[in-house]
């Protein structure tokens, strides 16, 4: 794993965390107008609206391997827009991690065919 990728803001401590630790860089994805340089974007639906991450155009290239990460996945949208933004930029994503799966949002299912890993699951409301 070269980089770890973590949505704004919740993914950003344990993000970090996890790429000092495997000597990996770290690349934050945004809100809009969060980023000083020119931006690649993603718009994705959320269960009440649409919402967009930005992540540095220049931060990724080809045959780069990332690490999507962000504390929970629940219905998917933001994970796979992460994932989306890395691939778009020619990385692959080698697996996504979370800490919290909230199972009975069938997150899971919107990343396949993508390595998932999940400290805690619940598996019903």
């Amino acid at each position: 794993m070269d980089y770890v990728v973590s949505a704004e803001a919740r993914g950003f401590v344990l993000g970090g965390a996890l790429a000092a630790r495997a000597g990996a860089g770290f690349i934050p994805a945004r809100k809009p107008g969060k980023l000083p340089a020119e931006t690649s974007s993603v718009t994705y639906a959320l269960e009440y609206g649409l919402d967009a991450l930005h992540m540095h155009a220049d931060a990724l290239s080809g045959g780069a391997r990332v690490l999507v990460h962000d504390d929970l996945l629940a219905t998917g949208g933001t994970a796979s827009a992460m994932c989306e933004l890395v691939e778009s930029s020619g990385a692959e994503v080698v697996g996504c991690a979370f800490v919290i799966e909230l199972s009975f949002l069938h997150g899971r299912e919107k990343l396949a065919p993508r390595e998932v890993r999940s400290l805690i699951t619940y598996e019903e409301e």
